[in-house]
Formats: structure tokens, sequence, C-alpha cells
């Protein structure tokens, strides 16, 4: 039998194989997601602010996602280097089946509540109005973006590097072909405006759905049947039982934006504008360690189902190596032109005085942050994903949160620095955590 190359291949080029296509689709994700904010920016500031207030859910959903990923991602690894392709199958049909409910999941309350939620952020009409409507759309429509998760992981823990890639890419090129189109109403399109931008990501979705489900029909690992399938219950609870923690894990981000935003809305004028053009910038910065992350997943685990000790911790190290250069580069990218990247989103004077000051401090947690997530996803492959919970805890909510109310107190203009203490310290954590894993669990696998 054939080894897979998750087994053999030098684990530093393994890595960059395996995480290369997935960190350019990402990148090309986050540059449409910003460049899609950029043209709403143009459109109106309220319907910046309503895209803004609308992230959250969709960091929710995004979440639910994710989490779903980790479980299939690391079980079918783990069954593909224990040598069980027909277990590994099952788990792959199981994961679209859970996917599947996933939607469903976000069509109901998406449709009925798009508005009372808007409404509690904001008494701008116009703001209620264009977020409601966004959210509206992409809910009911994230068929497309849940099935689309699906084939990615499906295809990254059986090895295929440049099928999730291709996957993301052109869903993501079909997205920012359409945004201009259906916003401004360009040529023979409707001027939709905001609802424009919400059915150009759905549609790009949808796309990126259709090539999923074609390239996962011609993969030579898995072979699925979908004739006489019946979900598996202990299948599915095996799923869940690694997902539900990275679900928890993922969520917290909107936990965090939801309790930024409030806080900012006390102390600052422009903060809730700052924070929303700051995390357009950050998923463009963040995306290429998310997706270095998508490949690191399935290959740990792999390696960790097939006991191969050193393989683990010489993959993770090189993560780290990598992670750290990428952020450290955002670092200095905010550092230097914080004006012109707030420019992107038609800031005004007022923005970009509190603005640029604001991203050079947020802009010191990046290394500590590449740490923390590199961490985070190696735990969750190791089967350990309560330590990825608890750090994410940490670094998006029990830290960070106090530690933005109490400078926000002693002065607003410091609030942006607790960041940097909620980073640092669950860094560090990060480390003792790890050094605890190996000598528990790693350093007792035979090579």
């Amino acid at each position: 039998m054939e080894e897979n190359k998750m087994a053999v291949m030098p684990v530093r080029r393994l890595l960059l194989h395996m995480s290369w296509p997935m960190m350019l689709s990402m990148l090309i994700q986050a540059l449409y997601n910003l460049v899609d904010s950029m043209f709403v920016a143009q459109l109106s500031t309220d319907g910046f602010v309503a895209l803004s207030l609308a992230y959250p859910v969709q960091t929710l959903m995004i979440s639910i996602c994710v989490g779903t990923g980790v479980g299939v991602n690391t079980i079918l690894s783990r069954r593909l280097g224990e040598r069980r392709p027909a277990e590994a199958s099952a788990v792959a049909m199981n994961g679209y089946f859970l996917y599947l409910c996933c939607w469903l999941i976000f069509l109901i309350p998406g449709v009925l509540f798009s508005r009372p939620f808007l409404a509690l952020f904001s008494d701008v009409p116009q703001v209620v109005d264009y977020g409601s409507q966004y959210l509206a759309i992409v809910t009911a429509g994230s068929l497309g973006v849940c099935m689309q998760f699906s084939g990615e992981r499906v295809l990254q823990a059986s090895g295929d590097a440049v099928g999730p890639m291709c996957i993301q890419g052109i869903g993501a090129v079909v997205n920012l072909l359409l945004d201009p189109l259906l916003i401004f109403g360009l040529g023979p399109f409707p001027r939709l405006e905001v609802a424009g931008a919400a059915l150009a990501t759905v549609i790009g979705q949808l796309v990126g759905m259709t090539v999923g489900l074609l390239l996962v029909r011609r993969s030579r690992v898995l072979v699925l049947q979908t004739r006489g399938f019946r979900p598996s219950r202990s299948v599915i609870l095996e799923i869940l039982k690694i997902g539900f923690p990275a679900m928890v894990m993922q969520s917290l981000a909107t936990v965090m934006t939801l309790g930024m935003n409030k806080l900012l809305s006390f102390f600052s004028a422009t903060g809730v504008f700052i924070l929303g053009a700051y995390f357009k910038l950050q998923s463009f910065l963040f995306m290429p360690v998310y997706g270095l992350n998508n490949g690191l997943i399935p290959v740990v685990s792999f390696n960790y189902g097939a006991k191969k000790r050193e393989r683990i911790t010489g993959l993770i190290h090189f993560a780290l190596i990598i992670a750290a250069g990428l952020l450290a580069a955002g670092t200095l990218l905010l550092l230097l032109v914080p004006g012109p990247l707030l420019g992107l989103f038609n800031a005004d004077a007022a923005v970009l005085a509190d603005g640029v000051p604001a991203l050079r401090l947020v802009s010191l947690s990046f290394v500590f942050a590449a740490v923390g997530i590199i961490f985070s996803s190696s735990f969750q492959a190791l089967g350990c994903p309560m330590l990825s919970l608890i750090l994410s805890l940490l670094r998006q909510v029990v830290l960070l949160l106090p530690a933005a109310l109490v400078l926000g107190l002693l002065a607003p203009r410091l609030i942006w620095l607790s960041f940097l203490l909620a980073e640092g310290f669950s860094s560090l954590l990060a480390l003792v955590l790890y050094r605890r894993l190996y000598r528990t669990k790693l350093a007792r696998l035979e090579e």
C-alpha cells in the first residue's frame, strides 16, 4: 500500500505543502471581505457601520462551521493515520450531515430576528435597515458556506492541499467580481446597495460549495457512498466531542466583538467605526496564520494517530516560527501606515485622530497572538480541545473585556492596550500548557 505523504514527507516541507494553498485562498477570502467593506463604505458611513454590527453574527456562523470542521478534520485524519479507511469515509459522510443541520440552525433565527438584533445596537433607522437586509440574506443563503466548509475539511484531512484552495479561491473571485456590480448597479445589474453585497457573498459561497462537491467526488483517498446513508449517533457524538469546544472557542470572537462594541460606545464616539475597520484589516493580516492552522491540524492529527512524536513536535515548532514572522510583519505595517489603512474605509478626521494611535497599540499584540493561535490548534489536533477553550476564553473574554473596561475608565485612549495584555498573558500560559502536555502525552508515544 502506498504511504500517505503525511506520514513520510519531511515535516517542514509537509507543513508548507499542506498550508500554502489554504493560506493563499484565505488571503483571497480576506481580500474580498476587505473590498466588500470598502465598497459599502463608499456607499455610506451607515452602510459600513451596519456591516460592522452584523459582523458578530457572521463570525458566529463561521465559528460553528469551523468548530464542526475541527471535529471532522481531526477524527478523519486520525482514522486515516490508523489505516481505517472505511471508518474515515463514515466520518466524512456524517460531517456532511452535520453541516446540513448547521444551515437549518442559521436559517430560521437569521431571517426572523435580524432586525431586532440590529435594533439592540443602533437607533439609526438606516443602519438597522441595511444591517437587517444583509443578515437576512447571508443567513438564508448560508447553505453555501456550510457545504463549502465540509468539502474543504474532508479534502484537507485526506491530504489534498490544493482542493480547499480551489474551493475558497473560486468562490472569493466570484464574490469580488459581483460586489461592485450588485452594490452600485453597474451595467445591466440592479442597484441593490448593502443587499447587493450580501447577495454577492451568498452566490460566491454557493459556487465554492459546488466546486467542493465535485472535488470530493473525485477523491482517491475516500470513497463516499450516499446511497443508503444513515446518520451514525456514535460518529456524530465523537465529532461534536472534539468540535464543540472549538465551536465555543471560535464563538468567543462574537462575544468579544459585542462586548467591545458596547464598551467603546461608552468611551468614544468613533470607537465602533475604528473597531469595525480594525477587524477587517486584522482578518486580512491574520488569515495566512489561520490558513497555516488549517494545514497544521490534519498533519498533527495524522501523526498523532501514527504515534510519531518527533514529527508532531517538529510541525508545531515550525508553525510557531512562520506564524510569528507573519504577524510581526503585520505589526510593522500597522505601526508605519495606520492612517492610509483607515482611509480605505473613508475615515473622517475624527476617526483618523483616534484610530491611528489605536491601531498602533493593538498591533503590539500580534506576535503574542500568533503563539496562542498555533498552540490552540495544536491542542485540538492532539485531542485536548478543553485546553484550547481555556486559552481562547482568556484571550478573548476573561482577560480582554475587564482590561478594556479598567483602561477605558483610566483613559479612553488606553482601551486598545487591553489586546496586548490579554494576548501576552495567554501566550505565556500556552507555553506552560504545551510543556505539560508534552510530558504527559507526547513523551509517551512510541516512535
